[in-house]
Formats: C-alpha cells, sequence, structure tokens
C-alpha cells in the first residue's frame, strides 16, 4: 500500500477517491462492490469477517447474507483478469484480498457455504461447458467456444451478473447436478448444452433450467452446415444469448409475484414494478411508480429502479393526460440518475433515450440509443426507444424494422404495447393505412384498456373512408381517456413533428372529430 493506494497485480485502488483502475483503464463497479473491495483492501491482506463486511457496507440495514455473496460474485468477475483470482474466501470466516493471484479451481463459491439457500438479489447464470456428444475430438473446441461466447454475450445484459468462465469452466469433464452448480456457484439459473458433428452438419442444444428446482425454463436445438464454422458459432451463440435474457426475466417476474411480502428486497419489489407496467393500465402504471420508488428507497444505488421509476412516470403522465412540460422533471431526473449509477449499464441508457425523444431531442436520444446497442447488441430495450426515435423522428419505415426486432427478442416485455402502438404509428406516417389498421386492432385486442391505439385507428379508419367503424373507434379514444385524447390531439406533444401532427388530425377529422 501506498498512501492511500493499494495495488494487485494490474490493479490500482486509489481508497480516498475510490478510483479502480486496470493498467490505466477505469474498472466500473457497482456502489456495494466497490465498498466490499475498499473493506478488504484497507484490510492490508488480512482476514475480514462477514459480519464485518456487512455491518460495514450495509451500515444500519438488514440484508440478507445471499445478497453479500451476490456483490462478492459480481466484484470477482469485476476483477477478472487472465483467469485469476483476487478475492479468496476463508470457509467459516470470511474473505481477504490477495496481493498475488490465487489459480481460479482453488476459488470454490461461497454460496456453497450457504446450505442451499436459494440466491437472493439479481438474477445469476451460469454457463456450464457444452458436453461434444461427436466421435470427433476436434470438435471439443469448438463446444467451449460456444459456452465462452455465450458467456461474453449474456455478461452484456445489464440486469444479468453472469459466473465467470473460470468458475463454470471446472465443471469440465465432470457429470453433475444442476442444484450443486448452483449451490456451489451461486447461480439460480443454470446452461447446460451440447454438440454432435455428423459430416458436414452440427447440432447444438441447448436448455435453461432453474437450479433450485431443476425446472426447464426454454430449450432449443440448432441444427447448421459447417461451411464458416466461425459463423455458425457467432450466430449461434447470438441466438442461445437474445433467447436465455427473456425467459430469465418472464421467470424473475413469476418469481418476484409468489415471494412473501415479509421477504421483499429491492430486486424483487422492482420485478413487481415490472409486472404492473405489463399490465398497460392507468391504475398499473401508478402502483408500478409507487413500486420503483420503493425499489429506490431499499436501495438507493439501483439504477435498474431509477429507469423504472422514470418509464413508469412517463407512461402514468401521458394516461392521465397531464402536459409532458409539467412532468419533465419528474421523469427526466431519475433516468440520468439511472446513468449516473451506472455509466455502463445499457438499459439505463435506453431509458434516457426515451427520455430524450419525448422532448424532441432525437439527435441526443439517438446517441444514446446507439450507445445502450455499442454495449449490449441484443438488448430489447435498446431497439424499442431506438424504434421509436426513428418513427418519430421522419423514419418509419427504418423505425418498423427496429420496433419488430425489439418484439422478437423479448415478446414478453413490460414495454410491449407501447412498441406496438409505435408500429401502427409507423405504418400510419408511412400512409399505409390497411397495416396500421390491422395492428392498431392487434394491440387494442391484447390491451383494451390502453388508449392510444383507439386514437390511431380512428384517423387510420378514417383516411380509408370506413366512416362508421372510424366514428366508433374516436368514441373509444375519447370515452376511455378523455384527458389524455385532449392532450395529444388538441395540444400536441413535442416528441411528434408539427408534420405528423397535422397528418393525424387529418385522418381524425375524416373520422368525425371536431375541434
Amino acid at each position: 500500500m501506498v498512501g492511500s493506494e493499494v495495488r494487485f497485480g494490474q490493479f490500482r485502488l486509489d481508497l480516498a477517491r475510490r478510483d479502480l483502475r486496470r493498467d490505466q483503464t477505469p474498472v466500473r463497479l457497482g456502489g456495494r462492490a466497490l465498498d466490499i473491495l475498499c473493506v478488504l483492501a484497507s484490510a492490508g491482506g488480512a482476514i475480514v469477517t462477514k459480519d464485518e463486511l456487512m455491518a460495514r457496507v450495509w451500515a444500519g440495514v438488514v440484508v440478507e447474507e445471499n445478497y453479500l455473496y451476490v456483490q462478492i460474485s459480481a466484484l470477482r468477475k469485476a476483477l477478472a483478469a487472465n483467469g485469476e483470482s483476487w478475492i479468496v474466501t476463508i470457509p467459516g470466516r470470511g474473505y481477504r484480498l490477495l496481493r498475488s493471484p490465487e489459480p481460479p479451481a482453488a476459488d470454490k463459491s461461497e454460496a456453497a457455504t450457504a446450505s442451499g439457500t436459494p440466491v437472493t438479489g439479481e438474477p445469476s447464470l451460469a454457463v456450464l461447458p457444452f458436453l461434444n456428444l461427436s466421435s470427433d475430438p476436434d470438435q471439443e473446441y469448438f463446444a467451449d467456444g460456444i459456452a465462452e461466447d455465450i458467456i461474453t454475450a449474456a455478461s452484456r445484459y445489464p440486469s444479468l451478473m453472469v459466473i465467470a468462465r473460470s468458475s463454470c469452466f471446472t465443471y469440465k469433464g465432470h457429470a453433475v447436478e444442476v442444484r450443486q452448480v448452483g449451490r456451489e456457484l451461486g447461480a439460480r439459473y443454470v446452461l447446460e448444452g451440447s454438440l454432435r458433428k455428423a459430416g458436414n452438419r452440427i447440432r447444438i442444444s441447448a436448455q435453461l433450467i432453474e437450479a433450485e428446482t431443476g425446472s426447464r425454463l426454454w430449450a432449443e436445438r440448432y441444427d447448421r452446415d459447417l461451411a464458416d464454422i466461425f459463423a455458425v458459432q457467432d450466430e449461434i451463440t447470438q441466438a442461445v444469448a437474445a433467447a436465455i435474457a427473456p425467459a430469465i426475466a418472464d421467470a424473475e417476474l413469476r418469481r418476484a409475484m409468489h415471494k412473501p411480502l415479509d421477504r421483499l428486497d429491492a430486486w424483487v419489489v422492482y420485478q413487481r414494478g415490472l409486472w404492473h407496467l405489463r399490465k398497460a393500465t392507468s391504475d398499473d402504471n401508478l402502483r408500478a411508480v409507487d413500486l420503483f420508488q420503493h425499489a429506490i428507497d431499499l436501495d438507493p444505488t439501483f439504477s435498474g429502479a431509477y429507469g423504472g421509476l422514470a418509464i413508469a412516470r412517463a407512461t402514468a403522465a401521458d394516461f392521465q393526460g397531464q402536459p409532458p412540460s409539467g412532468t419533465a422533471h419528474d421523469v427526466e431526473s431519475p433516468a440520468r440518475q439511472a446513468v449516473a449509477l451506472d455509466p455502463a449499464n445499457a438499459e439505463a441508457r435506453s431509458t434516457l433515450a426515451a427520455v430524450l425523444y419525448r422532448r424532441g431531442d432525437y439527435d441526443s436520444a439517438l446517441a444514446e440509443a446507439e450507445c445502450a446497442l455499442a454495449i449490449s447488441p441484443n438488448l430489447a430495450a435498446a431497439h424499442g426507444v431506438l424504434g421509436a426515435i426513428l418513427v418519430f423522428s421522419g423514419r418509419p419505415k427504418e423505425g418498423i424494422a427496429a420496433l419488430e426486432r425489439n418484439i422478437r427478442l423479448d415478446r414478453r416485455g413490460p414495454q410491449r404495447v407501447i412498441r406496438l402502438n409505435q408500429i401502427t404509428l409507423g405504418f400510419y406516417f408511412c400512409r399505409e393505412y390497411e397495416s396500421a389498421v390491422e395492428r392498431a386492432k392487434e394491440v387494442i385486442w391484447a390491451y383494451p384498456d390502453y388508449p392510444h391505439s383507439y386514437r390511431w385507428l380512428a384517423a387510420a379508419l378514417g383516411q380509408l373512408d370506413r366512416i362508421d367503424e372510424a366514428k366508433t373507434a374516436l368514441e373509444e379514444a375519447i370515452g376511455i381517456a378523455p384527458a389524455a385524447f385532449d392532450m395529444f390531439v388538441r395540444h400536441g406533444v413535442p416528441w411528434i413533428r408539427p408534420e405528423d401532427h397535422v397528418h393525424m388530425l387529418e385522418g381524425l377529422r375524416k373520422a368525425g372529430w371536431e375541434a
């Protein structure tokens, strides 16, 4: 230790400034993980007990011990370099920070000491080495490459903690039960797979399992020609990573809704907020606002809760017909806080992009959306907000393509109704009114209490001179949410360009609306 600086391997931690760097590159850590590292570094290599860590990191707050395990695992992941491990578990005692690295095989997860207690907090995923069931031993490297690339791709999803390769690959060549893997690695979900090769064809099978129950959440099989082995590896990797993220999100929502009320942590409260947001009714939006705020109260460093609060407030305001100018600060402030807490969080960047396009700042919104996609190329939320920006900024065909990719990536996302409605807008702005009618009716069938699709249905039917149908849709649009109709139609909103607003009014007038 030099002054307030602690060095270990490639890393330098400035305790006074709370600044961690690998060589000269800043290393991003969550607030709790950084707190833990500072405590361990201050100990000068001595053992720090679990009780001491919890008392110093969560001073005055009662948290479950497994939350410490999750943060330790996240810290180990951030410090992973060349397969080395810098934090060692001292069984029955605590942890210490090493000055020289420990081989990863010796770094068995602390979750094994939890006596099988399910991991709490954010979801964690272990990707086991894929089995080579081929008679060709040369395919071993390909099977390993698939698993390694899935670990890398899945790590880009901000709400998913992925166990490091060095830990997952300790099971290579061993027959293990999924429940055992979950206990030993602190993983709530386990992905396992296999590879078979016959001639120039290859078959990759994969399945996602909930470790605690052994339930299979998702499974898929991929048959491909091996003309370009690296292209096949990339294609399957991206397909698997994109599929398991929404499957885990769905499982987390179900888990949160069945959690006992007296055992709600910030993550579970946040998931309940997402569940209400997905319902797309005025009452559910208000409930989501309350839940996201409660999650923030439980953990003020939880970036996702701030992002959820921003979206819920914006959606609630739209339902109630509150002028965007009057709610701009309430919406933008938590979105910016989400990014400030975790600048590398693609979901936070996507939320900020949504806030920026709502005030008509398409260029800044586009920059944030592109940043989110650079961090996490298959993040459904990022494709969704990109599609919205393109639709509203005069590029509706491109926007429709991005929005449809959002739906393909996550068919049950919390903002699904909004994205489906924006596809309707895209077709309307393209003057493809038949397609707009078809899409609007699909949204109304699935979400009858969502008011905005009735307005676009009425306008599109008006443009098609289907006046009787248009009048019915217009009455529904006004009757379900009169304040929202008044705000969007009579006053307009910043994210719809003036020429597009005039285009909407043209259809509504044909439907029988009178100013």
